[in-house]
């Protein structure tokens, strides 16, 4: 039996394979040669505001939590201080005690004590008259010797004694009928103007005790739980504003030489399905000297400084939170 062979068999066999060695080294060549992507990774952030009071005490309720939504005016700490709370009630009494004094001062003298100096003065005029005419006798009696020089010495005294008594009275008695001066008023109203000024002050004070949200809110953090002692100015929780997010970027600066406040671009978050997000650049500052350093060349060691990018979404982003993960193909924005 004879077997016959087609010669062109394996001629087209090698041709095959030979194709198909070129096809897997092309393919791997331009794999190969092909510029890999260039991915950045941002993080999601948003407005924080920390809130502390301007008092000390100690927290009394605490009706916000983490992750709690608040609005406006909502109460969240109330803070528990009864030295405060005396010191305004100190205050109160001290205006009300002003507020007297200035009325008194109004009102002028009473009538009882004009009628008490008048008879005051008639009192030392009767005394004055008196001592006078002791004075004329003793005199008399002295120069014909029927009386001592030092009997005259006594009636001179007394009669000096009851005439600057007659003048200390009478003065009283014009002080009484002319009342209080101008100065006394304005002393007395300041009085009163200084003890509201303390009442208003505390009662900025005690307002304090009671920390409001300046906003609507979220509670990101709480820093001082009921029964805690705080101090003024430290933050008792911290508030983020969802209305109000950003993604930030820090990059060095090779990746945003071309990069202008107002240009766009798109990009990914994994929590959020991978969904494009078009972005907008609204801030590039510089980070801390030497943050991110990155030699540029083996010698002469010139650094790259880092870059804080800040881009806003173009359109509100449902679902989009502060410490979401995001990233861009730096290449293709």
């Amino acid at each position: 039996m004879t077997v016959k062979t087609n010669p062109g068999a394996p001629r087209a066999a090698t041709i095959i394979v030979a194709v198909s060695i070129a096809v897997i080294l092309v393919v791997s060549l331009w794999y190969l040669a092909r510029p890999q992507p260039l991915i950045v990774q941002g993080e999601a952030d948003a407005t924080r505001v920390d809130i502390a009071a301007r008092v000390d005490g100690r927290v009394a309720t605490r009706s916000a939590h983490r992750g709690q939504d608040v609005k406006a005016g909502q109460i969240l700490v109330t803070i528990d201080n009864p030295e405060l709370l005396t010191r305004l009630r100190e205050a109160e009494a001290a205006r009300a005690v002003a507020a007297a004094d200035l009325k008194r001062i109004q009102v002028g003298t009473r009538a009882e004590v004009v009628d008490a100096r008048r008879a005051a003065l008639a009192a030392a005029e009767a005394s004055a008259k008196l001592a006078e005419q002791n004075y004329d006798r003793t005199k008399q009696l002295t120069a014909r010797e029927f009386a001592s020089v030092q009997k005259l010495d006594e009636a001179t005294a007394t009669l000096d004694v009851t005439r600057r008594s007659q003048q200390q009275a009478k003065l009283a008695l014009d002080e009484a009928v002319n009342g209080y001066t101008a100065e006394e008023r304005g002393v007395a109203q300041a009085a009163l103007a200084k003890a509201e000024a303390a009442i208003t002050t505390l009662q900025a004070q005690v307002a304090e005790l009671t920390v409001k949200s300046p906003m609507a809110a979220q509670v990101y953090h709480t820093g001082a739980d009921p029964g805690e002692y705080v101090s003024p100015g430290v933050p008792l929780l911290t508030l983020v504003d969802l209305s109000d997010i950003w993604l930030r970027f820090d990059l060095r600066e090779d990746l945003v030489k071309d990069l202008k406040v107002g240009d766009r671009f798109d990009v990914r978050a994994p929590a959020l399905g991978d969904k494009p997000i078009a972005v907008e650049v609204r801030k590039i500052a510089t980070r801390g000297e030497y943050a991110g350093w990155r030699a540029t060349r083996a010698t002469g060691d010139f650094d790259l400084r880092t870059f804080e990018i800040r881009a806003y979404p173009t359109e509100p982003v449902a679902g989009l939170r502060p410490g979401m993960s995001v990233y861009a193909d730096w290449k293709k924005r």
